[in-house]
Parts: structure tokens; C-alpha cells; sequence
């Protein structure tokens, strides 16, 4: 059976009015989308200081009317002055009119339940029929004020919503951020009933994976594009590739899932009883019941709270999927040093997708103390931003430091040896302390110069490679690329005045001991 729809099923919604044309969120922009017939037009509202409701996406003026004020701080009669010509800040009285006599219809979105009951009664005043998406609580007081109102749920999760919510709010839509998108969960809004709606896609590949998937309206600021990509032939959807990544809320939510698994992690691994001690591989490799119990634990959370991502684990196992969030788990690295208790261990957790790390966390049970890395964002050490940025020194001489490493297992990895003795003639210091993520993650506090590990695995290094990346710290892999999730050898992270040393150090050691 086909899994290719009709694209009359496809609506073409113009993201903030045609916006590759026209400032958004103004009339001409959404005359523009009117004009080249597209289906809904979608807009944000905002309420004004003397109560007047408005289109305006963030709460503040600032990114594009350059004023720096909250438009609820501000009158209308200020706000009205700001642009030029007719790309200004209307209000929704003013862009409902557009609508009337026309095919389009006009999607109000709101990213805060606030704006919601003044909307709607300029909405009913006008007579204009709408449609309403964004903050879930704004729609449950849409719905309140009307029964037969035309809602859009909003939703990122990679499951169906439950049937539940859908009962609550009727919906004719269920909207999501695309990424979180598949054919069953497409399938399965269909079956409860609902039309589906995904934002905001601008290029042509993910437009034409989204129609393959049988979504019912895609957003866009590129309204001539998605057009074209529905009046295509559907067997041209059928070879689209899946973009991959995380919707915004879904990072975010990753983040404050991984927190508190590291929080809990610190008490469970510091108190719990070690349990019985037993081997995997060799002698050497360890694993007691604090291990299985901290990943399982770890699995149990992500399935509740993030349903579709999945789980690689130390103890566990497990394999990523292409296009899907996976989450990268040592439940107790250094579990040798755990046995013998020694106090040098930690919980390593990290969420890539298709090789793109996303969010981490290292907790340390014996010093309290728990390391984030959001990619692009920063890291911090508990609740403090950390930074590697050296004070006005481009290099430094390794002499008078540490470096860091591990055993590949219990043995040395090649050139392991050949760097000792390199850092040794130039007066620096080599650590081995038995664990690969604390080793990597001190790089991040500025605790030694660097380190080095002689085959990454992303269970055991990804969190921490991650951390120290978003510090500002160099990680590179075999290659001297910058890398965080290298497909084989091995890595270093570092401080960046000695990256470019300690690195030479390290391919000469691994070339030596090639020889």
C-alpha cells in the first residue's frame, strides 16, 4: 500500500504572513500571503499596555521594531509610531479584515495564555471565522470562551497526544514542531480523529518528508516554496530524507531530565550499598549492582518523561537509531575505583542525534558537584558558567603541567607509553585516576592542561567531550579535527593555549608507536 496522500489534503500556511516578502506580522505581509492564496495565515498576538491587542511575535519590540520596551509596558498609540509606511505593528481588528470575502483563513497563535480572552473578543466582534494554536493553556480558555472554536493543539512530543487531551479540547489539528514527526505518529492522529500540522519548514527536502508523512498543513516562511513542493508529483515524496534533531521544547525538557537524573545519581551512587561485584569481559572489568540499578533507573525516566528517544547503555546496551534522539549512558564510570572505594567516579549521560551532541551531564557523588554542556548554549559547573578562554595568551609551554589519560581497559593504548615519556622531557606531568569522564570533564574547570583518551566510546566520553567543547575548550580528534563524536580513535580535549602542543605530542606518540 502507498504511503504517499493526496495533496489536497495539504494546507499551505504562511509563517507570520508571507515573511520572506514583508516584515512579519504586518498587513502587507499578510495581504501578500492572502493574494497568492494561501490557506491559513499564521500570527502572534500580544496585548498592549492600554489593552489593545496587537501582532506581535516576541515580547519584546527590540529584534524588529528596534525599540527596547515589552510591548505590554508600552501604549498602542507609541507602538503605532514604530517602522515605516505601512510595515508597522497593526492591530488584530486591522488584519481581520484582510480575511473578509476571502478563501484564506487567519491562525492566531499565542505563546502565552495571556493574550487569549482579549483575542477572542475582537475575534468575535469582527465575525470572522479563525483558527487558534500555541500555548496549551490559551487554548483550553479559547475553548472555554467558545465551543465550536477551530483549535490547533500544541504538542512535541514523538508520541501521539493521549486521549485525554484530545477529549479535553476537540481539536481539529494536533500541532508539532516537524522534527518530532513520523509516519505512526502521524497515523495515529489520523485514527484519534485529528488533522496534523508541523512547523516551521523552509527547505525544500524536509517539505517534501513532511508531505511524505501525509501531514495535513506545513508552516513556512517560504510560502512560493512549500506551494510548489505540494502541487509536485507525491511519488517526488516518497525519497525525502528525515531532518533529524530535537524541537525546542524537547531540548529543553532533555535538559531538565538529565539534571535531575545527575542530582539523583549523586545521592543514589554515593549511599547505596555496592551490592554483589561481578565481571564482564575480563577480571579487570567490573560491574556491581549500583551500576544496573542507576541505569535502569535512567531508562525508566527517559521512557516516561521523552518517549521516542532511546538509550545506549553501558550495562544495557542498546543501538541509535538514524533520525532519532539517543541518549549515551555510564551509570558509574570508574567502576573499578567504585569497588575499591576509591572516591573518583561519576554518572555520564548524553543526548545526540545522528552523531550531533545536544545535551550532557556529569555528576561527581564524592564532591557534589554536577557539570551541563547544551551545545551551542554553554556549559556550567553546578549552576556556574565556566569558560577556558586564556587571559590574553594565544600558547603556553606544557612544562609545569598535568595531563591527563586513561587505560585502554587495564592495559595502555598504543603510543600511550611514547606520550609519558614525551611529556616527560618536557617537564609535564601525566595522571591516570580511573575515569575516563571525570579525566575528560576536569578540562572544563581548568583542572590540568588537558587529556587524552586512546579510543573514544561515546558512552563513556561523549558527555564529557561535550561539556569541555561548550567551556571553550579545544577537542579534537586522531585527525586534529574538531570533533566530539569521532566514528573511531581516539580524542583530546584541552585548554586552548595548549591544544596545539599537547596534540603534536599526541600524533608523534601514536606515530612512534606505530613503528
Amino acid at each position: 500500500m502507498s504511503n504517499i496522500v493526496d495533496t489536497k489534503r495539504t494546507r499551505a500556511t504562511a509563517h507570520r504572513g508571507d515573511s520572506s516578502k514583508y516584515v512579519e506580522n504586518t498587513l502587507p505581509a499578510i495581504a501578500s500571503a492572502i493574494d497568492a492564496d494561501a490557506d491559513l495565515v499564521e500570527v502572534d498576538v500580544r496585548v498592549t499596555k492600554d489593552g489593545q491587542v496587537i501582532l506581535l511575535h516576541d515580547a519584546s519590540l527590540l529584534r524588529i521594531w528596534s525599540l527596547d520596551a515589552d510591548a505590554a509596558d508600552i501604549d498602542y498609540a507609541r507602538i503605532r509610531q514604530l517602522g515605516a509606511g505601512e510595515e508597522r505593528i497593526p492591530l488584530l481588528s486591522e488584519a481581520l479584515e484582510l480575511f473578509r470575502g476571502r478563501r484564506s483563513t487567519l491562525l492566531i497563535d499565542m505563546d502565552e495564555p495571556g493574550p487569549a480572552e482579549a483575542a477572542a473578543a475582537v475575534v468575535r466582534e469582527s465575525g470572522i471565522e479563525v483558527a487558534w494554536c500555541g500555548n496549551l493553556d490559551g487554548m483550553r480558555t479559547i475553548r472555554a470562551l467558545d465551543e465550536d472554536a477551530r483549535i490547533w493543539l500544541p504538542w512535541s512530543k514523538r508520541i501521539a497526544p493521549p486521549e485525554s487531551l484530545l477529549a479535553e479540547l476537540s481539536p481539529e489539528f494536533v500541532n508539532s514542531e516537524h522534527v518530532v514527526l513520523s509516519k505512526d505518529m502521524v497515523e495515529q492522529i489520523h485514527a484519534a480523529g485529528a488533522k496534523v500540522a508541523c512547523w516551521t519548514i523552509d527547505d525544500l527536502e524536509t517539505m517534501r518528508w513532511a508531505l511524505g508523512l501525509g501531514v495535513d498543513s506545513i508552516t513556512s516562511n517560504q510560502l512560493d516554496l512549500l506551494q510548489s513542493a505540494i502541487a509536485e508529483d507525491p511519488q517526488v515524496w516518497a525519497s525525502a530524507q528525515a531532518p533529524g534533531g530535537l524541537a525546542g521544547d524537547e531540548v529543553l525538557e532533555s535538559r531538565k531530565v538529565a539534571f535531575e537524573l545527575a542530582e539523583w545519581a549523586v545521592g543514589y551512587m554515593r549511599d547505596a550499598d555496592r551490592g554483589q561485584i561481578s565481571t564482564k569481559a575480563h577480571p579487570a572489568d567490573l560491574v556491581t549492582e549500583v551500576d544496573v540499578a542507576v541505569e535502569r533507573h535512567v531508562r525508566e525516566v527517559i521512557a516516561a518523561r521523552l518517549p521516542g528517544h532511546t538509550v545506549v547503555g553501558e550495562e544495557m546496551g542498546g543501538v541509535s537509531v538514524p533520525g532519532a534522539p539517543c541518549w549515551y549512558l555510564d551509570p558509574v564510570d570508574g567502576t573499578t575505583n567504585y569497588v575499591n572505594h576509591i572516591p573518583w567516579t561519576a554518572f555520564s549521560l548524553a543526548l545526540a542525534v545522528d552523531r550531533k551532541p545536544a545535551v550532557a551531564v556529569v555528576a561527581d557523588p564524592w564532591r557534589g558537584e554536577i557539570f551541563e554542556g547544551w551545545s551551542g548554549h554553554g556549559a556550567w559547573l553546578n549552576g556556574k558558567p565556566l569558560s577556558l578562554a586564556p587571559a590574553g595568551v594565544s600558547t603556553a609551554a606544557l612544562a609545569g603541567t598535568v595531563v591527563a589519560t586513561e587505560l585502554a581497559g587495564h592495559l595502555p593504548w598504543p603510543g600511550m607509553l611514547e606520550l609519558l615519556a614525551e611529556l616527560g622531557e618536557r617537564h609535564s606531568i601525566m595522571r591516570i585516576m580511573g575515569s575516563a569522564t571525570m579525566t575528560v570533564v576536569g578540562v572544563a574547570a581548568g583542572r590540568g592542561a588537558g587529556a587524552i583518551i586512546g579510543s573514544f566510546s561515546p558512552i563513556d566520553h561523549l558527555a564529557a567531550m561535550l561539556v569541555v567543547q561548550e567551556a571553550g575548550g579545544i577537542v579534537l580528534n586522531a585527525e586534529g579535527e574538531m570533533d566530539t563524536f569521532p566514528e573511531q580513535g581516539g580524542v583530546l580535549a584541552a585548554r586552548p593555549e595548549y591544544a596545539a602542543e599537547l596534540y603534536e605530542l599526541w600524533r608523534q606518540a601514536h606515530d612512534d608507536a606505530g613503528d
